[in-house]
């Protein structure tokens, strides 16, 4: 399920252990810490119930764990009270302190559920600074597009990059295009809808896709939750990385018959392990033939229909 209903439970290939907010609390006191590296630590908090200021949070992780031996760290709800500055003072926080997490592979910015805040209400900032503060860091995760910056880089250690969104403006999608990552081999982007600041067009994908044509290591291409997903499956289809790809991702938005028969009638897709197009608006005739095309070549077909497919129009997978 890609919804964030919940907070992710794996990260990096690591199961997610919540760094206790109140130690002093029986719960917190039973449990051992485990080794440092063997988690991903999730550091929130918890601004629903007794919140403590993220500064307190940041330095009782540094004095009760290795933070040296630590590889993987998920950021959740920052704030107490209302998101005032967005993710930016953390990101600030965080990044003087690198030197203390030498061995940090892996960055999730904002595990946050919806019972905690909608996608489209997290703050985002300037992101990029982490990449220039671990040079080593292999795969950065960001949920939320509002105020998000991304600065033109070059980052040699990168491999997996995701951004989940209700509506990625342009900008940050265009700043990707300007981008060296010369390892990148997983990339999803949630592009989302106008109403919640999605601006990405036709435009900025294709330069997108021509700047990730770059990266001959690419197996994985998600371009999903998008309101203008017909013409994202026309551009994917003339890719010419999508010979490269092992896995392609073009669910969660309005898919409907046009990027369907345009996904067929480009380059070959029978070589992919995975095509996910689920949440879907396209008839049964075209998902047949996608499935009569594909699946005896072993391709592996995620095809299930919007829950409302048809009813009302069609809209994305996650807006707000």
């Amino acid at each position: 399920m890609r919804h964030p209903a919940t907070h992710l439970t794996t990260f990096h290939g690591l199961p997610v252990r919540d760094f206790p907010v109140h130690p002093e609390r029986p719960s917190a006191r039973r449990r051992p810490p485990p080794p440092a590296a063997s988690v991903a630590w999730r550091l929130s908090c918890a601004w629903s119930e007794e919140p403590i200021e993220f500064e307190t949070v940041w330095r009782r992780f540094h004095e009760e764990v290795r933070t040296e031996e630590v590889t993987a760290v998920l950021i959740g709800s920052w704030w107490t009270e209302w998101d005032e500055h967005g993710i930016d003072p953390v990101l600030e926080r965080i990044t003087a302190d690198a030197h203390r997490l030498p061995a940090l592979r892996a960055l999730f910015l904002a595990d946050v559920g919806r019972e905690e805040w909608d996608i489209s209400w997290l703050r985002q900032g300037e992101v990029t600074r982490v990449l220039r503060a671990w040079p080593d860091l292999a795969e950065l995760g960001v949920r939320g597009a509002d105020g998000l910056v991304v600065e033109p880089l070059r980052h040699e250690g990168l491999r997996t990059l995701r951004v989940e969104s209700g509506g990625l403006p342009r900008e940050p999608v265009r700043a990707l295009a300007a981008c060296d990552f010369p390892g990148l081999r997983e990339i999803d982007l949630w592009l989302g809808t106008s109403g919640y600041g999605g601006s990405c067009r036709p435009g900025e994908v294709d330069a997108l896709l021509a700047s990730l044509g770059r990266y001959p290591g690419l197996r994985r291409l998600g371009l999903c939750n998008s309101d203008i997903q017909d013409q994202v499956a026309a551009a994917v289809s003339t890719a010419p990385l999508v010979a490269g790809l092992e896995s392609l991702d073009l669910g969660m938005g309005t898919l409907g018959d046009e990027g369907g028969g345009a996904l067929l009638a480009g380059r070959p897709l029978s070589h992919l392990a995975v095509l996910d197009l689920d949440h879907h608006f396209m008839s049964e005739p075209m998902t047949r033939r996608l499935r009569d095309t594909l699946a005896p070549h072993g391709v592996r077909l995620a095809l299930e229909p919007a829950y409302h497919a048809g009813v009302g129009g069609r809209y994305v997978a996650v807006g707000e």
